[in-house]
C-alpha cells in the first residue's frame, strides 16, 4: 500500500464515507440516517452535509429532508467517463502512430486552460520521454497545446493569455502574444502544429487537433521525440502523418465511416 506510513486527512476521509454510504442508498439519506450510520456528532455532520451542498456535489430534498448526488459530482463523473471512451477510442490511432514513426505519441485533452495528457504510447527501445497520463502541460508552448489553440478564435487566444500569461520554460518559449499569433496561423495553414525545444530543451513534439463528437476541438494527438529523432528532414512528413491520424480519429469520433489509422 502506497504511503503507508503517512496519515490520512480525517475530513477527507469523513467526505468520502458519506459519499459512499450514499451511494449505497436508492432515495438517499437523511442526517440521521447518518448518525446511526457513523456515529458522528449530528453538528459536525451538518456542517459536512452544509458544504457540499453548497459546492453542488450534494442535493437535499427538501419534502423529505434526505441527502442525494448533486448535479455538480454528477458532472465530475460524466466527465470523467469520457475521457475514459476517450482513451479507449484514441488508443489504436496512438499505438498505428508510434508504430510508423517510431515516436512517443500523446493524446491530451483541454482542461481549465491547460493539456492534459490522457493516453501515452511508447516504443519498446529508445529514448524514454518524462510524460505520463494526467500530466498537465502549458498550452502556448507544446505541440498538443498550440494545436488546441490554433483552432480557438482570436478573442479566446487572447482571454487566456491575459489569465494565464506565456510562462517562459526556457530561451525558445514564445513569451509575446503577436508572435504566438503568427506561429498559430501557420499552424493553421499546414494543420499541424510544431513544439521546437519550446517546453523542453533538446525535445520536439508535433501535434494535430481532434474533433470530438460534436465537432468541437477539445483533443490533441502528437508525437515527440528528440532533435535528433526529429529533424528538419521528416518533419514535414511526421507532421502529415499526426494530421492523418487526428484526421482518422475525429472522423471515428464523430460516428463516420472508420478512416484507416495507419500513418500516410
Amino acid at each position: 500500500m502506497k504511503g503507508r506510513g503517512t496519515p490520512s486527512v480525517p475530513a477527507v476521509e469523513r467526505v468520502l464515507t458519506v459519499l459512499e454510504l450514499l451511494s449505497e442508498s436508492r432515495n438517499g439519506l437523511a442526517i440521521s440516517d447518518l448518525v446511526n450510520e457513523t456515529g458522528w456528532p449530528k453538528s459536525s455532520l451538518h456542517c459536512l452535509l452544509l458544504t457540499l451542498e453548497r459546492r453542488g456535489y450534494l442535493y437535499r430534498n427538501e419534502s423529505t429532508g434526505r441527502y442525494m448526488f448533486g448535479v455538480r459530482l454528477l458532472f465530475l463523473a460524466e466527465r470523467s467517463l469520457g475521457t475514459l471512451r476517450l482513451r479507449q477510442q484514441a488508443h489504436p490511432f496512438l499505438h498505428a502512430l508510434m508504430t510508423h514513426t517510431g515516436l512517443t505519441s500523446h493524446f491530451g485533452v483541454l482542461a481549465e486552460n491547460e493539456v492534459v495528457v490522457v493516453s501515452k504510447v511508447e516504443p519498446h527501445a529508445g529514448c524514454r520521454l518524462a510524460t505520463w497520463v494526467s500530466k498537465r502541460m502549458d498550452l502556448h508552448c507544446t505541440g498538443l497545446g498550440k494545436a488546441l489553440m490554433a483552432a480557438m478564435p482570436d478573442d479566446q487566444v487572447e482571454r487566456l493569455v491575459r489569465e494565464r500569461g506565456l510562462p517562459c520554460h526556457n530561451e525558445n518559449t514564445i513569451v509575446s502574444l503577436r508572435k504566438l499569433q503568427q506561429d498559430l496561423e501557420a499552424i493553421r495553414l499546414r494543420g499541424y502544429a510544431v513544439d521546437d525545444e519550446e517546453d523542453e530543451i533538446g525535445l520536439r513534439c508535433v501535434g494535430a487537433v481532434v474533433l470530438d463528437a460534436s465537432g468541437a476541438a477539445t483533443a490533441a494527438i502528437s508525437v515527440s521525440g528528440t532533435i535528433e529523432q526529429i529533424t528538419g528532414r521528416n518533419l514535414g512528413s511526421l507532421g502529415e502523418a499526426v494530421k492523418h491520424n487526428a484526421g482518422a480519429l475525429s472522423q471515428a469520433l464523430q460516428g463516420r465511416s472508420m478512416a484507416s489509422a495507419a500513418a500516410v
